[in-house]
């Protein structure tokens, strides 16, 4: 199996160590005289076998450090019986680091575990046997080449860690935010696109049928009754558009003249003078949200659009009641095969009263009831409730 490739920076460390460890040999300068008790072989070839073997384990020590970890214990074991690195011994220190850093969770813990305990160790035996102050350096020599590394690797992984969390709560946070920035734009769009339709669609209707009448009977006075028709509501949707046209250009900030249930009176009567028989039962009801009373004119509204372009010659129903903490629309169109002119449509008046309505937490359902077709929402009147 082929060896991982070394970091460019492990081989820096790697060729930087071995030949500051050949130039400590050259010149004769090691950790311990050949008279030591623990030289076992003197003299400057047995040192370089481990020098070499650690320069080796520094190619690793990011690609593979617990290999490097194990290799470098034997050979810095090996190094203790010959006269000694000191570039040897730094190199070590460097694998015992790279291997805390570098390596994995559960390992690292262990290796702090047994540098701690190693160098304890090496404090309290020595002194045991031998009774003298000085055999207690042996544990600061132990503490500083292999739990001093292992204690700095450690604190260096925990920074790491931690700015890495904080990097990927970043990144988290701004996806979050674009993915409320685009639904926050979907949802405008689509609030855009019910108050666009609800607010022309009765009067583009109104103009398409009445034209059509105009055009189809010759008569003067029909013709100057249609005129008259459609020159109302072009002024009331031209004035509607400028509402619109405000909307956009003023952002976030809503027109003062938001539609309410007390101009649900006049709304019928434009449909009376459109040509729908029209009743209207408001009812009794206490105050209503803001939003909830939007959404309720905007679906008489719709409603009666939808009877002038579809409905037979009949009477045309609306009524509004308030029952157990919810306002009911309920508006009811003769149904069935029409004669005469109609205005195209394209099913986006549903789909838009059906969105008012869930976005309340309310329900919506038309359909054809017997002879009748019927609108029915019920929207729930709690306080702070988004539109």
């Amino acid at each position: 199996m082929a060896l991982p490739r070394p970091h460019r920076f492990d081989v820096y460390i790697a060729v930087g160590g071995l030949l500051g460890g050949l130039l400590l040999v050259a010149i004769g300068l090691g950790t311990r005289p050949s008279s030591d008790p623990i030289t076992l072989f003197d003299g400057p070839w047995p040192v370089l076998v481990p020098l070499t073997v650690l320069a080796g384990c520094e190619l690793l020590r990011r690609t593979a450090p617990r290999t490097a970890l194990l290799t470098g214990t034997v050979s810095i074991c090996a190094d203790l019986v010959t006269q000694g690195n000191l570039a040897t011994i730094l190199m070590f220190t460097d694998v015992v680091y790279a291997a805390v850093l570098y390596g994995p969770l559960a390992s690292a813990r262990r290796i702090q575990w047994i540098t701690g305990l190693l160098t304890v160790a090496g404090t309290l035996v020595p002194f045991a046997v031998w009774r003298v102050p000085e055999a207690l350096l042996i544990g600061v020599v132990v503490g500083v080449v292999a739990y001093g590394p292992a204690a700095t690797g450690w604190i260096v992984r925990n920074h790491r860690d931690a700015a890495e969390a904080a990097r990927l709560r970043a990144e988290q946070t701004a996806l979050l935010a674009e993915m409320d920035r685009a639904q926050a734009v979907t949802a405008e769009r689509a609030r855009m696109a019910r108050e666009l339709h609800d607010m022309v669609a009765n009067h583009l209707s109104a103009i398409a049928i009445h034209s059509t009448a105009a055009l189809s009977i010759d008569d003067p006075a029909t013709s100057r009754e249609a005129l008259s028709v459609i020159r109302e509501n072009s002024v009331d949707g031209l004035a509607e558009m400028r509402r619109l046209i405000g909307i956009l250009r003023d952002g976030d900030r809503e027109p003062s003249a938001v539609p309410t249930l007390d101009g649900l009176a006049a709304l019928v009567d434009g449909a009376r003078a459109n040509g729908l028989d029209v009743t209207l039962d408001a009812g009794h009801h206490d105050a209503v949200p803001a939003p909830v009373e939007l959404a309720a004119y905007r679906i008489v509204q719709e409603s009666l659009t939808n009877a002038l372009k579809h409905a037979c010659p009949g009477r045309v129903r609306v009524s509004l009641a308030e029952r157990d903490g919810d306002l009911t629309v309920a508006v009811s169109s003769p149904y069935g095969d029409r004669d005469g002119p109609r205005a195209p449509g394209s099913g986006a008046g549903l789909v838009g009263m059906r969105e008012r309505a869930a976005l309340l937490g309310g329900t919506f359902d038309a359909g054809p009831d017997g002879p009748h077709w019927t609108v029915r929402a019920t929207l729930p009147l709690r306080e702070g409730v988004p539109e």
